[in-house]
């Protein structure tokens, strides 16, 4: 019987069983691999802080407003870091075929119906690792911030937390010929950082804000910045860290308030420009030439080449049946974790 990853109430998540899905004509299925973890996304589920957990979203209107949750729990389907390989095909489908192994987004389960349609340029060629097909939309999702922060030759950037996806966008910065400076409270992270290509790196935590240390280190402000541990007195310090009228692309997920953020001082004195990151769209000046498909098809080459070196963040992979504890690692922020891979029956036994 299929299994599937649920979040039944805060702080508590388990892996249960559930009814197949039928396969339906434009569709295959697919036996999951591996699912990676998007700590920042799904912590937002664990811990029950997220937004459509505690108010109602109009999508006519985009807006929250207050009434019924979106959704409540149990909380089934999160992920869209899959790797898997195409066990079955509908009659009507000619690609991808049976034996395929491909990556995409059908959430923390062992069997999945896709539309083939969603699978259009996502096998993964062979020779490639599969674990590194779960990379496909955080690299994404890193991407669309470096485009985001209007990253040049010659530039200096700074990137406010070095978690994955962090990590993923110091790499890619550096491979957009700017110069990073690295910004993390762990030294482990930060070593990672200078691996991936970092010109600096400044602790968090630095006496008088990282903001002052990236403005020392770039000789009076980098050009922009990224900011991407969702923690808002990190955007306060990006906000500090930029010349004038630099700019910053918010691109965490932040709960809650923001006590920590001031408009009313560098902000508003540096005329500095602040623009939300986030993987449903792309930066507007480059619609017409971007979009999702190109972000993903973009960062796999660069990861399949060896110019992104992504299994060097995998830290844990698991099977999916010990789920919780991965998760509670997570919440406690223990530090030796950086990606955690879920792994499912149907995966190769040779990967560890």
């Amino acid at each position: 019987m299929p299994h599937i990853v649920q979040f039944t109430g805060p702080g508590k998540v388990e892996l249960v069983a559930t009814d197949p899905a039928p396969l339906e004509p434009g569709t295959v299925r697919v036996a999951t691999w591996y699912s990676g973890i998007s700590a920042g996304t799904e912590l937002t589920a664990y811990r029950g802080t997220n937004p459509y957990l505690t108010s109602s979203w109009d999508p006519g209107r985009r807006l929250f407003v207050p009434g019924e949750p979106s959704f409540g729990y149990p909380v089934q389907g999160w992920g869209y870091s899959e790797v898997g390989q195409v066990v079955e095909v509908a009659d009507d489908v000619s690609a991808p075929r049976v034996g395929d192994v491909v990556h995409g987004i059908w959430g923390h389960r062992s069997d999945a119906v896709v539309p083939a349609a969603a699978l259009d340029g996502r096998v993964l060629p062979g020779g490639v690792d599969p674990v590194l097909g779960t990379f496909a939309r955080v690299g994404s999702i890193a991407l669309n911030a470096v485009l985001a922060a209007d990253v040049r030759l010659g530039e200096q950037v700074a990137i406010f937390g070095q978690g994955v996806i962090g990590l993923l966008a110091t790499r890619l910065a550096t491979l957009s010929g700017a110069r990073v400076v690295a910004v993390d409270a762990q030294p482990a992270r930060l070593a990672v950082a200078r691996a991936f290509g970092a010109d600096a790196v400044v602790d968090a935590t630095a006496p008088g804000g990282a903001g002052v240390r990236v403005r020392e280190l770039t000789g009076g402000g980098a050009d922009s910045a990224i900011e991407l541990s969702g923690v808002d007195r990190a955007l306060h310090e990006a906000v500090r860290s930029v010349t004038v009228e630099g700019l910053v692309a918010a691109a965490g997920f932040y709960q809650g308030g923001a006590p920590g953020l001031r408009l009313g001082e560098e902000f508003h004195h540096n005329r500095v420009r602040v623009v939300a990151s986030q993987i449903s769209g792309v930066p507007v000046g480059l619609g017409g030439r971007w979009d999702q498909a190109r972000l993903v098809r973009t960062v796999m080459a660069q990861i399949a080449s060896g110019a992104v070196d992504a299994g060097a963040l995998v830290t844990d992979v698991v099977d999916a049946a010990d789920v919780a504890d991965v998760f509670e690692r997570l919440d406690r922020g223990d530090p030796g974790m950086l990606q955690a891979v879920l792994r499912f029956d149907a995966a190769p036994e040779a990967r560890p």
